[in-house]
């Protein structure tokens, strides 16, 4: 496969695992990475939080070794506060540095950070230099098409982070106000990539090995992020590839299959993080491993009820009975 160039660091140009906040934790990035994510990102840390030696927000940075290569993701809107943010990143030795310009959460947004960046591009550029500055490795930012539709301004935005020292730049086809209804528009990941000269990664409705060829054609970008789509299918990665190689996918995952994976990621989940928040978290995890098997309806609901790690070998076993 060919790679795709970010600063020193090499990327196969297959598909990337998106940074989803209370997604992509380390259990679920490690079965990604397992079935062929060839780069991944954390979840968003704040830059505020690690101002004041947040213990949660520093537990959200480590890396494994098995990761690599990977980037952790930092927001905020101030610049010295993001400076000092990627300094501190550097203990845990990230590829590369991202910083969210993206998200449209009113947590985030609604303070200044993350889309709401999009209104203020000199603060922007200035986050970028601040940060581009600290630290010695490849710096990238996620950006949105705009605020609104009034205020489309993704090409104009990025040359200016591009000025200002990042490396890459990530572009979702959705505006802040669209948060992720459709539709979303592919035209400006183009017409980004044509506007500057540092790689470009395309993001927005990637849900198939299809879509992902298909929005390499349609807009040029050096690579494509996959966020939604890999929801209890970490398969897509290495389907991509196989896809990518052969024009076909012949590597589809049995319901046994499936069904060992989420043990594998629910017990994960509970190592990393204990029983009692690895199961809650492992509620949302298995509704979408059994997406699609049969009587999965009724089998969602007792997903919202798992409580200890044995609950989800009698779901599984339950399941299995029941798709024979």
């Amino acid at each position: 496969m060919k790679k795709v160039k970010i600063g020193n660091v090499e990327i196969e140009q297959t598909a990337i695992l998106a940074p989803m906040a209370s997604v992509s934790d380390r259990a679920y990035r490690y079965i990604c990475k397992k079935y062929g994510a060839p780069y991944m990102v954390s979840e968003m840390a704040s830059s505020k939080g690690m101002h004041y030696n947040d213990r949660k927000t520093r537990e959200l940075l480590s890396i494994d070794d098995f990761e690599r290569p990977m980037g952790v993701q930092i927001f905020g809107d101030n610049p010295e506060y993001m400076s000092e943010a990627a300094k501190k990143c550097m203990e845990f030795s990230p590829n590369i540095i991202d910083i969210n310009m993206g998200c449209p959460v009113p947590k985030v947004a609604g303070n200044g950070a993350g889309s709401s960046l999009m209104k203020t591009p000199e603060l922007a550029g200035e986050i970028v230099k601040a940060v581009v500055s600290s630290v010695d490795i490849p710096v990238t930012v996620k950006i949105r098409k705009g605020w609104d539709d009034e205020n489309v301004n993704a090409v104009e935005f990025s040359k200016i982070l591009e000025a200002n020292g990042a490396s890459a730049i990530c572009i979702h086809g959705r505006t802040r106000k669209q948060m992720y209804k459709p539709p979303v528009d592919w035209d400006i990941i183009k017409r980004v990539k044509q506007a500057i000269s540092i790689p470009v990664i395309g993001s927005g409705d990637v849900i198939s090995p299809e879509d992902v060829v298909k929005m390499y054609k349609e807009t040029g970008c050096d690579l494509v992020m996959i966020g939604r789509g890999s929801y209890g299918n970490p398969w897509i990665f290495s389907q991509v590839k196989e896809y990518m190689e052969r024009g076909e996918i012949k590597t589809m995952p049995t319901v046994e299959e499936r069904l060992a994976v989420m043990v594998e990621h629910i017990k994960l989940l509970c190592e990393f993080k204990g029983e009692n928040i690895g199961m809650k978290q492992a509620r949302k995890h298995s509704s979408w491993y059994i997406k699609g098997m049969k009587n999965s309806a009724s089998f969602r609901g007792e997903c919202g009820k798992l409580e200890k790690l044995d609950d989800i070998n009698i779901l599984k076993d339950k399941i299995l009975e029941y798709n024979k």
